[in-house]
């Protein structure tokens, strides 16, 4: 599992752009299962289980990361950006990144501390004060090797540290879409539908044209979510904890969950001796908030993995939560399928 989540890290892929994440995924389900690619690039899969099922379930995982976009190249030959997906722009000052698909390298540079006002050191940074240095001395250098319109990457490598720790970007969500595609590699007691899909974190259109293909009863989005559990947080601000196991929602700021659905992954997971935790508070968002509104109405479930840093070229798991999503999952494939 850890080794298929670091090669799918590896795969860059910012809103809009996901079609090598695409064909990572399909790499690894292709043998089996069924599957389509939709318009907007979603890869829609059905996996035939041992019965038919009361209620088609559909399990769904983003495969796009947060990124940059370029916006505009600069007389000096440097590059003017654009956010895609939200990103604290504190966290971006510095850091390296690659452009476009010959992924140039450069980093995100500003004006030194030293050359701002004194008064003006704590105001908030703007993208748009910031560029992206590729080594060039003018535009037309910087035209030969990328383009407006190309997307923006974190250069950060994956790392295994600490116990059970491990660290990279794109952890949202390319964790969730390893544990689908395990699920997809393992035997399903039932019928079960999953959905990797793009945009996310601009809006969730893949998730809802994906969730019109295949009309599920029951759409379970399968994330990562804001771990807190730092220095500093008060205890009812931390939301989740690493180490607990995967998070269940009860609502956050975009889809409030199915009460009955929600209370059978709590207690499945104690049923069955999985660790899992409810999420503590109303925050963020995922695919759930355009599944659930999509085809008439979709009952929706949120099932998360506990991330520190989110948003952010160091997005942090523990292993042993990614281990417990994936086999709360492959109980509420049976528990959904057949549920009131």
């Amino acid at each position: 599992m850890i080794r298929l989540i670091e090669n799918l890290c590896a795969v860059n892929g910012v809103s809009g752009d996901e079609q090598d994440v695409a064909a990572a995924v399909i790499e690894q389900i292709r043998d089996y299962c069924e599957y389509e690619v939709t318009p907007l690039g979603d890869v829609v899969a059905f996996k035939k289980g041992a019965k038919r099922p009361r209620n088609r379930v559909m399990f769904d995982a983003h495969m796009d990361e947060v990124g940059f976009i370029v916006t505009y190249i600069t007389e000096e030959g440097f590059l003017r950006f654009a956010t895609v997906g939200g990103i604290d722009n504190r966290v971006i000052q510095g850091k390296p990144v690659v452009v476009g698909k010959s992924k140039v390298y450069g980093i995100i540079s500003s004006k030194p501390v030293h050359l701002i006002d004194r008064d003006h050191r704590d105001d908030p940074i703007k993208a748009a004060d910031l560029l992206i240095d590729i080594g060039c001395r003018s535009r037309e250098k910087a035209e030969g090797l990328v383009g407006v319109g190309d997307r923006v990457y974190f250069d950060s490598p994956f790392v295994r540290f600490g116990n059970g720790f491990i660290k990279s970007k794109a952890l949202d969500d390319r964790a969730g879409c390893a544990v689908l595609i395990k699920m997809i590699q393992s035997s399903l007691e039932y019928d079960t539908y999953f959905s990797f899909t793009t945009r996310e974190e601009v809006g969730g259109m893949g998730a809802q044209t994906a969730a019109y293909t295949v009309k599920p009863d029951i759409a379970v989005a399968v994330e990562t979510t804001t771990a807190a559990d730092i220095g500093g947080v008060a205890p009812e601000k931390r939301v989740c904890f690493l180490g607990k196991g995967p998070v269940v929602s009860f609502m956050d700021k975009g889809t409030i969950y199915d009460k009955r659905l929600y209370q059978l992954a709590l207690d499945t997971a104690k049923e069955y001796g999985i660790k899992a935790q409810p999420k503590l508070g109303v925050f963020g968002g995922n695919n759930a908030g355009s599944m659930h509104q999509a085809a008439g109405g979709i009952r929706p479930v949120g099932i998360s993995m506990p991330c520190r840093y989110l948003h952010t070229p160091s997005c942090v798991l523990q292993v042993a939560d990614i281990t417990a999503t994936y086999d709360l999952l492959m109980k509420l494939s049976e528990a959904y399928a057949v549920c009131d």
